[in-house]
């Protein structure tokens, strides 16, 4: 309020030691009755407490006191609930922790193109086309890195920023990678040694505040791994024995590396010194290796060659540069004649091997290209083949047709000659047309494929004349016996095809199959007796029509249709059936002792 504008320094209410305050000038305090919880620093403004709101501040106090004996209850009884589930719930978090980080792997693995190696304790290892994680995908030149089989050290020289250091730090950090059960970005068919340990001496070490120079740097974690290298570690080594003068250095780096050469640690070390070149080209079991320079660039190419110690080129790029012919002259003259007889040795030796390079990469283009080829030449042949079989269909359907228009022909004149329209010599030549029909629409039936595992007892199989599955249930020479539903049925081995496990998977296998079922000889001759029962009511007329077709143009005087007395729906089809089928003369119930009602005895048309 106005009464108090001279009072209050801010129009504020802010929080000093859990009490609601206001600011209010200094030089006020003694005509505004207060209790002062807080000074600014600068000293003008004190935070104090109107004696008018101490009874409110004393009871929002003891509520929030209240709130957080409240707080504290409910989380004890929370507590107690959750210990009741500690164990599952620790297991819960960890397993989801797990799966966590294998899908960080994955996901990196994918990000990063990479693959999964063959990891074994006694194979080499051997890094396809291998990329560092950490380089971007689109610059980093891969490389390919064999260690352990013919060689267990590896000596790789070659110029400053070359790529020395980072095909070191690629062996180490994948091999670490696969071991931690990563993949790693490289080509398919890599392959990681099992080790128990990696060791590295990367960089360099020197330390103002320890006095410890380049040298000493090294040789202190050196000596340190020595400690503890076995035949089971991997050993990164780089520039090893630099640092101090080239003559001793060297020796020590080859005392080095006999020593680990002695226990069969793995290593891979970097150095620029000619002596090492020497050492691993003349030493078994060291292998030199080298990055490749471009001297008409003056850059590197980052490509690792093994079995080639790599080459100086000192001269040859003091000559891009600009220096005089006088100055390289009077340098070559000071070169030994050995050692310009082994620099042009490498370089006749690199020649070679980039000749060779891109005489592969134009062997590989070829044989993608013939690959490429190949596909086409197999698609199109594929197409050829499915418009061969269309058309085979086709035929097939129509030979089909014509045997069906053929019957139809054969079923009116056996009609006209019952009424006599008609002489029975008329159906001879028709009869001969339907058989030759036949002929003709068997010989254009597609052969079934052999199948591709033996038939035996208990095989499913799928029968290629009805399209059904059934169960073998014997095998005597080329025929084999087979249990479809409820129907027994033989059928030539040739018919048969190994049946797939969605096809099976569509049949319900009975335990209890009815010891009666369809019996007939897929072969030439139909015969005299014909099962139905277990049949649905739509299935009998195409089969029934299809059978006393057969059983007529086989010369059977008379045929047997057991349909058992169950309902009687399947007599009352079979008999409708032949109360009108032009190739039936008579029919009637079989004696009692032949089955009586449910069979039915059916004199065909001579």
């Amino acid at each position: 309020s106005g009464a108090y504008k001279d009072v209050i320094q801010d129009a504020i209410i802010t929080v000093r030691d859990g009490r609601y305050v206001i600011p209010i000038k200094s030089e006020v305090r003694s005509k505004f009755r207060s209790i002062v919880h807080d000074q600014s620093s600068s000293g003008a403004t004190l935070f104090v407490e109107p004696l008018q709101t101490v009874d409110l501040n004393n009871r929002w106090r003891e509520l929030r006191l209240e709130e957080e004996r409240e707080v504290t209850r409910i989380l004890q009884e929370l507590s107690t609930l959750v210990s009741a589930s500690a164990e599952p719930t620790v297991t819960g978090v960890e397993t989801l922790a797990e799966l966590d980080l294998t899908l960080a792997c994955a996901r990196y693995a994918s990000s990063i193109d990479a693959v999964r190696p063959r990891i074994a304790a006694d194979t080499e290892v051997h890094l396809l086309q291998a990329r560092h994680p950490l380089l971007p995908g689109d610059t980093v030149v891969p490389i390919t890195v064999r260690l352990g089989e013919d060689f267990s050290a590896l000596v790789i020289t070659g110029p400053n920023t070359g790529g020395k250091t980072v095909a070191l730090k690629t062996v180490g950090l994948l091999t670490l990678m696969a071991l931690s059960g990563m993949q790693i970005p490289a080509a398919q068919h890599s392959a990681i040694r099992v080790v128990d340990a990696v060791y590295a001496d990367i960089g360099d070490e020197q330390s103002i505040e320890q006095s410890l120079s380049t040298f000493s740097g090294h040789m202190t974690n050196i000596i340190a791994l020595l400690g503890k290298a076995s035949a089971r570690s991997l050993v990164l080594l780089d520039e090893l024995g630099a640092g101090t003068d080239p003559g001793e250095g060297s020796a020590l780096a080859r005392a080095i590396l006999n020593e680990l050469l002695e226990r069969g640690t793995l290593v891979v070390a970097t150095t620029h010194y000619a002596e090492l070149k020497s050492y691993a080209h003349t030493t078994p079991g060291v292998a030199n290796a080298s990055v490749e320079f471009d001297v008409e660039t003056l850059s590197p190419t980052y490509r690792l060659s093994i079995g080639l110690p790599g080459r100086s080129n000192a001269l040859a790029i003091a000559a891009r540069l600009g220096l005089s012919e006088d100055l390289l002259g009077k340098a070559r003259g000071l070169v030994s004649e050995d050692e310009v007889r082994v620099e042009s040795l490498l370089a006749d030796i690199q020649q070679e091997r980039e000749r060779t390079e891109r005489a592969r990469q134009k062997a590989e283009k070829e044989h993608r290209r013939v690959a490429e080829l190949a596909r086409a030449l197999q698609k199109r042949i594929a197409e050829a083949e499915r418009q061969k079989a269309h058309a085979f269909a086709e035929a097939h359907a129509k030979a089909a047709e014509e045997l069906a228009d053929l019957r139809e022909r054969m079923r009116a004149l056996a009609a006209q000659i019952e009424r006599g329209a008609a002489p029975r010599e008329a159906l001879g030549p028709i009869i001969r047309e339907v058989k030759a029909a036949e002929t003709q629409l068997a010989q254009r039936r597609p052969a079934p494929a052999p199948p591709t595992t033996p038939i035996t007892i208990g095989s499913w199989v799928k029968l290629a004349r009805l399209g059904q599955i059934g169960l073998v249930t014997a095998v005597t020479g080329d025929q084999a016996d087979l249990l479809i539903g409820s129907f027994k049925m033989r059928a030539p081995l040739a018919d048969l095809a190994p049946a797939t496990r969605a096809e099976r998977d569509r049949v319900t296998p009975r335990d209890d199959y009815p010891s009666y079922g369809m019996s007939a000889q897929l072969g030439p001759l139909p015969q005299s007796q014909i099962e139905i029962r277990g049949w649905r009511a739509e299935q009998v007329g195409p089969e029934l029509d299809k059978y006393l077709n057969d059983a007529y143009l086989s010369g059977l005087p008379a045929v047997r249709i057991v349909h058992g007395k169950g309902t009687g729906v399947l007599r009352q089809v079979v008999r409708d059936i032949l109360a009108s089928h032009p190739l039936v003369l008579s029919f009637d119930v079989a004696e009692r002792r032949e089955g009586g009602d449910g069979v039915t005895i059916a004199t065909l048309a001579n």
